[in-house]
């Protein structure tokens, strides 16, 4: 049996405005990882996640 890779929930906060970084106020994504988050593997999503808070104001 083939383990599933663990969910990886997205961080939108639903504050979804492009600031002048063009990342979202909200979450502080850009817009290229908000379109690809879906499609992309775990691990992917794991390393956006532990860039974001380095990219709060």
């Amino acid at each position: 049996m083939f383990a599933l890779p663990a969910a990886i929930a997205s961080p939108c906060v639903k504050l979804c405005r492009i600031d002048a970084d063009h990342r979202c106020a909200g979450c502080y994504r850009t817009i290229d990882e908000i379109a690809r988050w879906s499609a992309e593997s775990a691990e992917w999503r794991a390393a956006i996640m532990a860039e974001l808070p380095a990219r709060r104001p």
